[in-house]
């Protein structure tokens, strides 16, 4: 049954993207959908671990959330780009994920880079290692407000 969610997700994905309905483009929109969900059918069969897709209030409050965030450091970042060349204190450093779910420290990770003036460049087993244009930006990662929304989507913390 996750299979028929992630085909039908997958192609509405493609069609809000492409913004186009002509058959051509639809074809191969349905090429690329087939071919994910081989790989995804595989990757189950070597897995033995299918995960569905949990379309609840946690999910669309994070999704949410996490476009606010995008959006708000998008235009913080083109404030910093527009300032003085000063403005701009690139920072490195890492953040512990121990307390995030195995499972989902790469949706941390992935979530940190998806905001703009953020990068994640490595993951291990006890850090990720971030890259950030400004210092506070840092701070922020580190006071957990991130990590907090990660273990609320994954029902680990209430």
């Amino acid at each position: 049954m996750h299979i028929a969610k992630w085909t039908v997700l997958l192609g509405v994905f493609w069609i809000l993207l492409s913004g186009y309905l002509e058959p051509l483009l639809l074809f191969f929109g349905a090429v690329s959908v087939l071919t994910v969900m081989l790989v995804l059918n595989r990757m189950d069969a070597v897995d033995e671990d299918p995960r569905g897709i949990n379309f609840n209030f946690s999910f669309f409050r994070y999704v949410f959330w996490l476009i606010g965030q995008i959006v708000s450091s998008s235009i913080h970042v083109t404030q910093l780009i527009w300032r003085k060349s000063g403005s701009a204190s690139p920072a490195l450093a890492k953040i512990s994920v121990d307390d995030i779910p195995k499972d989902h420290r790469v949706l941390y990770a992935n979530s940190i880079t998806l905001t703009p003036g953020t990068l994640s460049v490595d993951l291990d087993d006890h850090h990720v290692t971030v890259h950030a244009l400004q210092a506070p930006s840092i701070s922020k990662l580190a006071e957990g407000n991130m990590e907090h929304k990660v273990k609320e989507l994954t029902g680990e913390h209430k």
